[in-house]
Parts: structure tokens; C-alpha cells; sequence
């Protein structure tokens, strides 16, 4: 099953690792190290020019530490309810 991240991309949901709220996450030093580390090392993609209301941390299927992070303009709730009910 995929589930659609905004613009036009889809990810495969049993790929994804987490679904995370940009405002409650980055009020911390160590998510902000985190994104941004992962934008130095290229694993980081803005899907769309709109504020980022979330990421998503999503394996590349064989190994969780490779990982692929996408910053999202839908809301992680939104994303999450997607993800239950099987969109």
C-alpha cells in the first residue's frame, strides 16, 4: 500500500519508520541535528515550496539505518489517519 505525502509523491507505507510533527519535534537540539544532518548527507527531500507540517523517516526497505527522510506539508495527523485507514 502506498500512502501519498503531498505533492505528487507516494511512499510505501510497510517502508515507513515514523511520522513525525514539525512544531513538537524541532523544539529539541537533537531533531533539529537530526534533519539537519540528514539534509547535509542528502537523505533529506522537501516535496513542496508550502510550510512543512511534518517528516517522515522512511527505510529503504533491506536496512533501517539507510533511511530517507521527506518533509511533508500534510499534517503527521493527517498522514497518520491516511495510514490506519489504508489510503
Amino acid at each position: 500500500m502506498y500512502l501519498h505525502i503531498g505533492e505528487n509523491v507516494s511512499i510505501i507505507s510497510s517502508d515507513i519508520i515514523g511520522i513525525f510533527d514539525i512544531d513538537k519535534t524541532t523544539t529539541t537540539g537533537e531533531t533539529r541535528n537530526f534533519l539537519s544532518h540528514s539534509e547535509q548527507n542528502g537523505t533529506s527531500v522537501t516535496i513542496s515550496e508550502d510550510m512543512p507540517k511534518s517528516f517522515i523517516v522512511v527505510s529503504d526497505g533491506k536496512n533501517i539505518i539507510n533511511h530517507q527522510i521527506y518533509i511533508s506539508p500534510i499534517s503527521a495527523s493527517t498522514l497518520k489517519q491516511r495510514v490506519q485507514k489504508g489510503f
